[in-house]
C-alpha cells in the first residue's frame, strides 16, 4: 500500500479531468473525474481506510471504474490511464488551465498551433505578440491572457473553508474525547469564518497534555508529523494542510483562545488597549507592567472585560471598526444559523440535483426550516439539463403533491434559477416568470466580458419585473475562477430601486457575495438572501458558511429575507412585483 494522501489522489483525478477536457472528451466523462476528485479531496477520512473496508463505491461520485483506479493508485502509486494521457498531452499544457479565463480549447490551440507547452512559454509568446497569429486572437485577448497569468501568481496554498471545517472539527471532537481534555475550540481564520484557510489551529484546556499530543499525532487524518512537543504539536494532514494543537491549563485558556482567534491586526489593537491600562497581553496571560502578579483569564470574555470591552464575535475580529464599535457599546446584533427559516436556492433531479423535491423538503424540515425554494436551472445552462417551459407545470404538480403531504406543516415554494444570457436577456420572459413563486437570475457563462458590458448585462436582467433575487452575483469560484468585473455600486443601486435581493451563496466554492460587498449592500439597505445552492441533501449543512460570511459583513437577521416568516416573505414578493 502506497502513502499517497487524499489530496495527492484528488490532484491526479483533477489532472485526468483536465486532460480529457483538452482532448475534447464528453463533458460527462470529464465531470465524473472532477466530481470524484472533489469527493476524495473533501473526504474526512483516509481513503486508504475506506478502501480497506471495501467502501469506495459507497462514496458519492465513485463508481466501480473509478474505485478500481483508486485501488491502482493505492497499491502501485501510479495510474496507468494518466501515464497514457501524458504520452499524448504535455503536463505543461494541463498546467495552463490554472490561468483564470483560459479554457481547454484555447490551451489545445496554443499547444497544437504554436507549440506552447508551459505557462512560461505562454507568457513569453503573449508578451511578444505571438498569440495574435491565431485566428480570433487579438491584442485584447492577449492582454487577458497576461492578466490571467498575473492573477494566477496571486493565488495561495490556502484551502476552502468547507474542506478545512470538516477536518478541523473531526480532529477537535476526537481530541476532546481523550481523558484529561476539559474543553477546546477551533481557532484562527477558521473560527473567524474566512472563505479560505491556511493552517488549522486547535486549542484545548487540560492539565495533562501528553496523552492529547499522542492522540493528535496518531490520528488517522495525519499524513506526517512535523513536530511533537508538550504544549504544541504540528502535523501535515491528508489534504496537505498543516494543523497545530496547543494545550494550556484551563486557567489560561481564555487568553489562548483570544490570541489564536483574532487576526494579527485585531490582536495589535487589543495589545494597545492593554498597554494603556498598564498591562502587556500574550497568549498566556495579562502581565502588569509594574511587575505585579499575572492576570489569568479562564474564559475569553474575561480578556475583553479586562480591556473594558464587551465580547467581540470572532467573525468581526479583523480591525475593521469592531474595536471602536465595542468601545462605543455599538457592536451589531449579528445573524445566526438559528435565525434562518428557509433556504432559497437548491436543485433537484429536474436539473442537475441528485435527489427529488420531496427528499430535499424532508431534509430541510428536519433541520428546522419552515420553507424552501426549489430553484432548478432553466434550460439555457446546457450542462445542467435545465427546466424547459413545458416542464414548469410538471414540476409545479410535483411540488403541489409534496405540499399536500406536509399539510401546512412545511412549505415548498416553486422557483427557478433562470439563466442570464450573454446579451442580458433571460431564458423566460416576464409572463412565464410570473408562474413561479420566486425567481432568481444568475450569471454562469461569459464572465470575462468587459466591465461595462457585463454590468449592463446584469442590469438588464434586473429590469425584468419578476426577477426577485440575483444569485451569486459575481460568479466567483474560490481558488478556481476570479469574480466577474462588475460595477457593484450600479448593481446595488438597481437592486434598491427595484427592491431585488442579492444572494450570499453559502456553497464554500462560491461564498458570493463576499463579505466586503455584502457589508456594502447591507449598509445601503439592499436586502439579502443566504442560500446553500444545494444539489443534494447533505449540502444544506453549508448554510453555516453563508451565515459566517454575513456575520463577517456585520449583517443582522432582519436584513436577510429568508429569516422572515413565510407570510412576510410572500407579502414582500407581492409588493415588489407590483
Amino acid at each position: 500500500m502506497t502513502q499517497l494522501s487524499n489530496r495527492e489522489i484528488a490532484a491526479i483525478f483533477f489532472t485526468v479531468a483536465d486532460m480529457l477536457e483538452i482532448k475534447g472528451e464528453s463533458i460527462h466523462r470529464v465531470l465524473s473525474y472532477r466530481r470524484a476528485a472533489e469527493t476524495i479531496q473533501e473526504l474526512p477520512r483516509d481513503v486508504r481506510t475506506v478502501f480497506n473496508e471495501g467502501g469506495l463505491t459507497d462514496l458519492p461520485n465513485i463508481g466501480k471504474v473509478l474505485a478500481e483506479k483508486i485501488e491502482e493508485l493505492l497499491t502501485t502509486g501510479e495510474l496507468s490511464f494518466l501515464n497514457k494521457l501524458a504520452d499524448e498531452i504535455p503536463l505543461g499544457v494541463v498546467d495552463m488551465l490554472r490561468i483564470p479565463g483560459l479554457g481547454p480549447k484555447k490551451a489545445a490551440r496554443f499547444w497544437k498551433e504554436l507549440n506552447i507547452t508551459s505557462i512560461e512559454d505562454l507568457k513569453q509568446a503573449a508578451e511578444a505578440g505571438e498569440l495574435q497569429k491565431l485566428s480570433g486572437m487579438g491584442a485584447k485577448s492577449e492582454s487577458k491572457i497576461l492578466e490571467g497569468i498575473e492573477a494566477l501568481g496571486r493565488r495561495s496554498d490556502r484551502v476552502r473553508i468547507g474542506e478545512a471545517y470538516e477536518l478541523a472539527h473531526r480532529l477537535l471532537d476526537d481530541l476532546l474525547a481523550v481523558e484529561g481534555a476539559l474543553h477546546g475550540a477551533v481557532a484562527g481564520s477558521l473560527r473567524r469564518f474566512k472563505a479560505t484557510i491556511g493552517d488549522i489551529d486547535l486549542l484545548i484546556a487540560s492539565q495533562e497534555s501528553d496523552s492529547l499530543m499522542d492522540a493528535f499525532v496518531a490520528h488517522d487524518l495525519v499524513h506526517n508529523v512535523i513536530v511533537q512537543g508538550s504544549t504544541k504539536s504540528s502535523v501535515e494532514l491528508l489534504n496537505g494542510q498543516q494543523a497545530d494543537l496547543r494545550v494550556l491549563p484551563p486557567d489560561r485558556y481564555g487568553t489562548l483562545l483570544s490570541y489564536y482567534t483574532g487576526s494579527k491586526e485585531h490582536n495589535v489593537r487589543l495589545r494597545e488597549l492593554a498597554i494603556k491600562k498598564g498591562l502587556s497581553l500574550n497568549e498566556n496571560a495579562f502581565v502588569p507592567l509594574d511587575g505585579s502578579d499575572e492576570i489569568l483569564c479562564a474564559r475569553e470574555e474575561e480578556v475583553y472585560t479586562t480591556l473594558g470591552l464587551p465580547w467581540v464575535p470572532p467573525e468581526l475580529r479583523e480591525d475593521r471598526g469592531e474595536v471602536e464599535a465595542a468601545l462605543a457599546d455599538n457592536l451589531p446584533n449579528l445573524i445566526t444559523v438559528d435565525d434562518m427559516r428557509g433556504d432559497l436556492q437548491m436543485h433537484t433531479t429536474f436539473s442537475d440535483g441528485k435527489t427529488s423535491i420531496r427528499e430535499m423538503a424532508l431534509t430541510a424540515q428536519a433541520r428546522g426550516y419552515e420553507y424552501i425554494l426549489i430553484t432548478d436551472h432553466s434550460y439555457g445552462l446546457g450542462v445542467a439539463n435545465g427546466v424547459t417551459e413545458e416542464e414548469i407545470a410538471i414540476q409545479r404538480a410535483e411540488i403541489d403533491a409534496v405540499n399536500a403531504e406536509f399539510d401546512g406543516a412545511f412549505t415548498v415554494l416553486h422557483g427557478i434559477e433562470v439563466e442570464i444570457r450573454a446579451d442580458g436577456s433571460l431564458d423566460f420572459d416576464d409572463e412565464v416568470l410570473a408562474r413561479f413563486d420566486l425567481v432568481q437570475a444568475s450569471l454562469h457563462t461569459s464572465l470575462r466580458q468587459p466591465r461595462e458590458q457585463i454590468t449592463e448585462r446584469l442590469l438588464n436582467a434586473m429590469s425584468y419585473r419578476n426577477v426577485d433575487i440575483i444569485g451569486h452575483p459575481r460568479g466567483q469560484l474560490i481558488l478556481e475562477r476570479e469574480p466577474a468585473d462588475l460595477d457593484m455600486d450600479a448593481i446595488f443601486e438597481q437592486a434598491l430601486t427595484r427592491r431585488i435581493a442579492m444572494e450570499i451563496n453559502a456553497n464554500p466554492h462560491r461564498l458570493d457575495l463576499d463579505e466586503a460587498h455584502a457589508r456594502r449592500a447591507a449598509e445601503l439597505g439592499v436586502k439579502l438572501t443566504i442560500s446553500t445552492d444545494a444539489h443534494q441533501p447533505a449540502e444544506l449543512d453549508n448554510m453555516r458558511f453563508g451565515v459566517g460570511i454575513a456575520r463577517r459583513a456585520w449583517v443582522g437577521a432582519d436584513q436577510v429575507i429568508n429569516t422572515w416568516p413565510l407570510d412576510r416573505l410572500i407579502q414582500w414578493i407581492k409588493e415588489r412585483r407590483s
